[in-house]
């Protein structure tokens, strides 16, 4: 199911004051680009050894330990305190899965705000335990502390994992002509969030069994790719990305910079929940700049995706084919069979959401792709 969230979206009523917030501060959310690439500059060492570094629209780096490469990524959960333990774990090793690596060791650590229960503490690294045996990754060590700085549990971690050379899989891989495809449905992990946090919402808008099952969305079908990701790899894959924050809109768009190829998408068989739908329709979002765990983008040869979206079918995870890579750079996007005006923001709509009693103007991109 698909469905366009016209112009009273936050992101359409926030763009007017873009200018005017730039000159007051960062928006909540990713660093714009320029800035992020004026940072990403401090490397610190020299190291011939690290292939891939800090870049926009990269998922994790790479290290080259002769005939085995480290892959590492590192990241936070901000948006929630509820089940952070379990977030942290998936969203790193999302990252490292889509660069064709298994995940292996994880660091966490565990900021908790004063007056925090000792309980609270316990819950989360159970959900770091449990999260870590789902998808097969020892718990190597990390750091806890109780500090003023932060009002909700704060856990961010570090995922590693070991590959071999040429099992790598990276965004220059991919090649005009591939399809572009994804897995399961955009905003999994944006709709369970909205469900937990509004939950009195969520069922008068769903209704209360829905509303349930909607804010378990991050456990059933889960934010976990790490299964199709590694399946995808073995089969063919010539790039993988994971869209979280700003969602699938912001995914396309880093993919495309990372890949320095144009995709073709067309939004309308980007794949949505009825509980997305139902929700952001009654928060004012759009589902597809929505903070995205769950879902894969990805490039395959187009011979390989009937085979790839049978082997997903056999795994239960749905694919769908949105698309394809082409000639150029950045996003042509297509709607009712027509090219429409493609938009994005690295502000996911859950920040804009939580602001909505303050509003702030929000930072948008208008892309324009170079033929």
């Amino acid at each position: 199911m698909t469905a366009t969230v016209g112009p009273k979206s936050l992101s359409e009523s926030a763009g007017a004051n873009s200018v005017a917030r730039q000159l007051t501060g960062l928006l909540p959310g990713k660093l714009p680009r320029r800035i992020l690439e004026s940072l990403v500059r401090y490397r610190g060492a020299l190291d011939h050894r690290v292939v891939h570094g800090p870049a926009f629209g990269r998922d994790a780096a790479v290290v080259d330990l002769g005939e085995r490469l480290l892959v590492l990524k590192s990241d936070p959960v901000t948006f929630t305190g509820d089940e952070a333990g379990w977030y942290a774990v998936h969203v790193n090793a999302n990252d490292v899965a889509v660069m064709g690596c298994a995940p292996a060791w994880f660091q966490v650590t565990l900021l908790l705000p004063v007056g925090a229960s000792v309980e609270t503490a316990r819950r989360l690294m159970r959900d770091v335990d449990a999260a870590a045996k789902s998808v097969g990754v020892a718990v190597t060590g990390g750091h806890t502390e109780v500090t003023p700085v932060v009002q909700q549990p704060v856990v961010a971690g570090d995922m590693q994992g070991v590959a071999r050379k040429g099992e790598l899989v990276t965004a220059l891989g991919a090649q005009v002509g591939n399809l572009l495809v994804c897995s399961k449905a955009a905003a999994l992990e944006g709709t369970a969030i909205l469900a937990r946090t509004y939950p009195q919402d969520a069922a008068r808008v769903l209704g209360p069994t829905k509303a349930r099952r909607a804010a378990r969305l991050h456990r059933r079908p889960g934010i976990s790719i790490v299964p199709e990701a590694l399946l995808a790899a073995r089969m063919g894959a010539t790039a993988m990305h994971d869209p979280t924050e700003g969602g699938v809109r912001a995914g396309l768009a880093e993919l495309a910079y990372a890949s320095e190829r144009g995709l073709e998408v067309d939004l309308d068989r980007i794949p949505l929940l009825p509980e997305t739908v139902a929700l952001c329709t009654h928060f004012g979002v759009d589902p597809l700049g929505l903070i995205s765990s769950g879902m894969l983008l990805a490039t395959v040869p187009e011979e390989v995706w009937p085979s790839l979206q049978q082997a997903w079918a056999r795994s239960g995870v749905v694919g769908q084919c949105i698309g394809r890579v082409v000639a150029g750079r950045g996003v042509r996007a297509f709607q009712a069979g027509k090219r429409i005006r493609w938009y994005w923001s690295e502000q996911d709509e859950l920040a804009r959401l939580f602001e909505k009693k303050t509003p702030v103007p929000t930072r948008r991109h208008a892309a324009k792709s170079r033929q």
